[in-house]
This record gives structure tokens, C-alpha cells and sequence, in this order.
């Protein structure tokens, strides 16, 4: 939305600088993408969580949140149940009591068989098309992928349209998106509600994130990050590392 324009101009030159420092390291985008989909992400958490004695349990839905004395201890699952000091999720985990809707979201899940036209053929992009330009409110986040990233087979893209929904009708929200991907072999439209928690956890031991909002880009979901980790640890997350010489820090 346009809220940053009746702020001071400090923090989009600061991210302005990010954008730059990213754009000048990685070359043709400020943009880094996993091989083979985001799911190497947890992949390489659940590697570094062994490594330090955790446990995962795959495919494991949470039946019951443990309470005592209106504290979380753990969690069941099937005729198995966790024991912890703290519990930390996101919403769909946990009793509506201590969740609340903000809105909703639109995903068009889009296959095609060719990249998205204008872009000099790119087998990812990012594109941000900026509400009032079509006459919105909130932005509409095109986001594409190819087989360069190992997430489709060879000749097909993956193209992911979403936004805050505003309309009645959900496709009327991603039509400016669905515009610019040219044609469409197949998609898939949902609408899910964004949640974020009641409290902050120091109460029930329930330290619990907000839901994925529109963006493609993830910085409000890396912000809620950072927030619950203060949430939990009572600290700031340094994220002060030496770009030059990650391995290092790591």
C-alpha cells in the first residue's frame, strides 16, 4: 500500500541500499532463490536440528495443544505427545481463542508452458504491480519459476499470482497479474485468511507467527521472524554478518 509515503524517508533509503548491495552481489537480481523450491529451506533447518539433538516428526498433524494451569507444555499427536517449556507455531496450529482473522489472501497458482512474456525470457522473475496503477489498493505479487530452479519439468513454469483481496470476487483481485503471464495451461484460485496471535506468549508459553500474507518477497514474513525471536528470547536476532565470509560466521 502507500502508507510509506507519510513516513520518514530513512527507511526506504535503507532498504533502497539493501536493494543495491543485493543487486551488485548476485548480479542480474537482488533476489536469491533455493534450488529445488523453498523446501530446501527446512530441509537444511531439520540437518542443523539434528546436529544439536532435536526431533522431527514428518507429516505429523497437532491434535491438541497441552495445557496446565493455563500454560502450554507440549503438544499430542495421535498417541504420541511432545513435552516442552514453550510451544511455537503458526495459527493453523492452535485454538481460535488465541488467534484473530486481518484479512484475507488471493493465490492464483498459474502453469504455463513459456515464460512470461516481456520479460527477455527469464526463467524466474519477480514483478510487483502497484495497486493504485490499476486501481487498487494493495500491490498484486507476480512471482515465476522455471526448471532452471529445478521446481517444474523442462518447458513449464510455475507462476504464482496473489494480493490482499479486496473484491467479491477473487478473480477479479488477480486479474491485473493473470494479465501479464499470457496464456494459461491450467490454474488453481484459493482464498485463505491471514492471522496473527492475541497475545505474545509470556502468558501461555504459545509464541505463535502471523500467517504468510501476499507478498512473494517474504520481507514481512522475515520481520514476524525476527519479532517472534525477540518474542522467545527476550533478544534482538544479530544479524550482523560478514557477507564476504558466511561460512565463517555460520
Amino acid at each position: 500500500d502507500e502508507v510509506h509515503m507519510d513516513k520518514p524517508a530513512l527507511e526506504p533509503m535503507q532498504n533502497l541500499k539493501v536493494y543495491m548491495h543485493s543487486l551488485q552481489r548476485y548480479g542480474t537480481s537482488p533476489y536469491i532463490y533455493p534450488i529445488y523450491g523453498l523446501g530446501g529451506l527446512p530441509e537444511g533447518f531439520s540437518r542443523i536440528c539434528a546436529i544439536h539433538g532435536g526431533t522431527f516428526m514428518l507429516n505429523q498433524d497437532v491434535d491438541e495443544i497441552l495445557t496446565k494451569d493455563g500454560k502450554a507444555y507440549g503438544v499430542k499427536a495421535g498417541n504420541q505427545m511432545a513435552v516442552a517449556k514453550m510451544v511455537i507455531g503458526d495459527p493453523s496450529y492452535f485454538p481460535k481463542e488465541k488467534v484473530r482473522p486481518t484479512g484475507r489472501v488471493v493465490r492464483c497458482i498459474c502453469l504455463l508452458n513459456h515464460p512470461v512474456p516481456n520479460t527477455n525470457n527469464a526463467e524466474s522473475v519477480q514483478i510487483i504491480i502497484p495497486g493504485p496503477q490499476v486501481g487498487r489498493v494493495n500491490d498484486v505479487f507476480v512471482c515465476s519459476l522455471g526448471n532452471t530452479l529445478q521446481v517444474t519439468a523442462q518447458g513449464i513454469y510455475v507462476a504464482i499470482v496473489s494480493t490482499v483481496a479486496e473484491k467479491a470476487n477473487p478473480d477479479e483481485d488477480v486479474t491485473p497479474g493473470l494479465k501479464i503471464l499470457g496464456p494459461i495451461l491450467q490454474r488453481f484460485t484459493s482464498v485463505s485468511t491471514v492471522m496473527e496471535p492475541v497475545g505474545d506468549g509470556s502468558n501461555d508459553n504459545c509464541y505463535i507467527s502471523k500467517s504468510f500474507d501476499a507478498t512473494s518477497h517474504f520481507e514481512a514474513d522475515c520481520e514476524d521472524l525476527l519479532s517472534l525471536y525477540k518474542r522467545v528470547t527476550g533478544e534482538e536476532l544479530d544479524m550482523n554478518i560478514n557477507a564476504d565470509s558466511v561460512e565463517g560466521d555460520y
